[in-house]
């Protein structure tokens, strides 16, 4: 059976085996995003100590992502998912029994947003590099389409299941959700018949000399240096939903947690539709990432004024899909841009940048929203970003002119 050009990555077994695990596990991830922001409003009613949180989420991402990247290039793939997975279910195991036990602290939520931030250190730039050898490179940028998909169809299940969950039961249950969802992934990264072998290397090498040769490559390849620019500018002020729709919720439209949820699903569902649409492509454009970019940055603006929440609803959705066109867009530039010894120090800038400059965005916003609202919060990311992305787009032609 022939598929569709966006589900080409299908057509290969070990693809399919971890995508399927990877589907199960961000529905539980993303519950459990939605229960610790409820958590963290329930116990401070502080939008600053909620972006504080989302910033210790990521970190050790902005302090060791690269360090992940050459772990990546060093060791089998697969053997350290599993390791990273195990390790995050222990996380959400602990916090679920502190919340159950009524021993919960903001301290704990803290803590144990740095642990997941260590996790991802590694397990984010060894997940991507490793969907290269799963699907190949023909089909890499369908299999980060798909992925990207997944990502964002738990968006819409999730928080709508979580917002429903947290209503009558409370924030315990979506934890324990959760924990039995990294069971289904490690028992599918077992099943994957690849174990993700490195390439050769020097075995006299450090890791601080693989990190600088991975830097080293990125900055004198001009591709590399633009995609990761605009990932850098639209992650910086876009990619804070997890700060913003549950500030725009309660501060703008007074909604409790099923409002929140139901935003977060307007989110997904718009990014569903724009990782589809990039799945159908080969290779994404550079006009296509500048285009996406300028739009999302004009979404944020548009979000500032809204007020009502079937607006801000269909505002979301636009947003969610143009927003990960461009982010799923640089990300699959730069795997088929990266050579394969390579790929991990590579795709460790991508986490580096897509999650490092979190804990600034994320704190930023909560910041803005604590003292003028998170309607301004919007405003200035969104001129921020438009302002910013003419920069990188006037330095790319002065570039391309001197060539």
């Amino acid at each position: 059976m022939t598929l569709p050009s966006g589900l080409r990555a299908l057509r290969h077994r070990d693809f399919r085996v971890f995508f399927a695990g990877q589907a199960v596990a961000l529905v539980g991830s993303w519950m459990q995003q939605v229960a610790q922001a409820w958590l963290v409003l329930s116990l401070t009613n502080s939008p600053l100590r909620l972006g504080l949180v989302g910033s210790l989420n990521f970190l050790p991402i902005l302090l060791f992502a690269l360090v992940g990247g050459a772990v990546a290039d060093r060791l089998p793939k697969r053997r350290l998912l599993v390791m990273t997975q195990s390790l995050l279910g222990c996380q959400t195991l602990t916090l679920a029994a502190l919340i159950v036990t009524g021993r919960v602290r903001y301290w704990h939520v803290c803590v144990l947003a740095l642990v997941w931030g260590i996790a991802n250190t590694v397990d984010l730039p060894v997940r991507q590099a490793f969907v290269v050898e799963l699907a190949g490179r023909a089909d890499v940028t369908s299999a980060v389409a798909l992925n990207s998909a997944a990502f964002n169809l738990a968006r819409i299940v999730g928080p709508a299941a979580a917002g429903l969950l947290i209503a009558r039961a409370g924030v315990a249950p979506a934890y324990f959700i959760n924990a039995s969802a990294f069971v289904v992934v490690i028992v599918t990264l077992l099943l994957v018949r690849s174990r993700g072998v490195p390439a050769p290397r020097a075995i006299d090498t450090t890791f601080g000399h693989e990190i600088r040769e991975g830097v080293a490559y990125a900055l004198r390849t001009r591709r590399i240096v633009l995609l990761l620019a605009i990932l850098f500018v639209v992650s910086i002020t876009v990619f804070n939903f997890s700060i913003y729709v549950p500030l725009l919720a309660r501060q703008v439209l007074g909604r409790g947690p099923e409002g929140f949820g139901l935003l977060m699903a307007s989110v997904g569902v718009g990014a569903v539709g724009g990782a589809l649409t990039l799945g159908a492509l080969r290779a994404p454009s550079l006009p296509l990432l500048f285009t996406t970019g300028f739009l999302s940055c004009v979404g944020l603006v548009i979000m500032s004024i809204v007020d009502r929440f079937s607006v801000a609803a269909i505002a979301l959705f636009a947003l969610g899909w143009i927003s990960v066109m461009v982010v799923a867009g640089c990300q699959a530039a730069l795997q088929l841009a990266a050579p394969d010894r390579l790929r991990g120090r590579i795709m460790s800038l991508h986490t580096f940048i897509y999650g490092g400059v979190f804990p600034f965005g994320a704190f930023t916003v909560g910041s803005i929203s604590e003292h003028w609202g998170v309607s301004w919060a919007y405003r200035i990311a969104g001129v921020f970003g438009l302002s910013a992305l003419s920069l990188v787009l006037t330095w790319w032609r002065l570039r391309a002119r001197e060539a």
